[in-house]
């Protein structure tokens, strides 16, 4: 579906990010890969010619407009950003730390905002693009104990919503995928002894069972890809139909 693309990941040294820019290799496209810690994504490099890591803070503006710029100069374009990198800090109303607060927009929000602006002028250039924001159910839906972190990904399908229609005129489409929960490393970390409590979530789930990194990267794949072509400003639930 993405031969020939040049794709950037943000958050790809695990988990979801990671399962994204395995399956755009997967997929023909040439990925660049974002994360903060040094040497995090060296396997996937080692094993795939077509990957090339970059560290870097992506809420850092000046390290991410140098990257970008010295893709577009090696490639000539880029044609998919996922802005997929995030924080989580659960805590419930009368527990929030400003502190946690704070980071959790500049990382979750800020960021995808100053990335989708920097990539946009570049798209603009080379006849369009596709922009990929990761928000979640409970930005949809709400969830207990996530209410900041709901409200940064409510304001990245806001965000999403009017990016499509302002971006459309050049040919960029830009959409979200909302996963629901996802079995990954953050989720074994924050939910390791809590059984009964993952039996009642799971429970809220149709189809039964947690998703997988690789449900949402291929959804992301698909709205990243020609084949949704007509598709742009949709928010695109991959959580098994949870109710949360």
């Amino acid at each position: 579906m993405l031969k020939n693309k040049v794709a950037v990941i943000t958050g790809a040294s695990q988990g979801i990010g990671r399962a994204i820019a395995l399956k755009f290799l997967a997929e023909g496209a040439v990925v660049f890969g974002v994360a903060r810690t040094p040497d995090s994504m060296m396997d996937i490099a080692k094993s795939h010619p077509d990957f090339h890591p970059l560290y870097f803070d992506v809420a850092d503006s000046s390290a991410a407009k140098n990257a970008l710029m010295g893709i577009k100069k090696e490639y000539g374009k880029i044609d998919i950003l996922v802005n997929n990198a995030a924080v989580v800090f659960n805590k419930k109303m009368g527990m929030i730390v400003r502190d946690e607060l704070e980071t959790m927009f500049r990382i979750n929000v800020f960021a995808t905002i100053e990335l989708s602006q920097l990539v946009a002028r570049l798209m603009a250039r080379s006849g369009g693009g596709s922009i990929v924001n990761i928000a979640s159910v409970t930005g949809v839906l709400g969830s207990p104990g996530q209410t900041a972190y709901s409200a940064t990904k409510g304001a990245v399908i806001a965000f999403t919503k009017s990016a499509a229609k302002e971006l459309a005129p050049q040919g960029i489409r830009v959409n979200a995928v909302a996963p629901g929960i996802i079995k990954t490393e953050r989720f074994e970390e924050l939910y390791a002894d809590s059984g009964d409590k993952i039996d009642t979530r799971i429970g809220r789930i149709a189809l039964g069972r947690l998703g997988d990194p690789e449900d949402v990267a291929n959804a992301v794949a698909f709205l990243a890809s020609d084949q949704s072509s007509y598709i742009s400003g949709q928010i695109l639930g991959v959580d098994g139909c949870a109710s949360i």
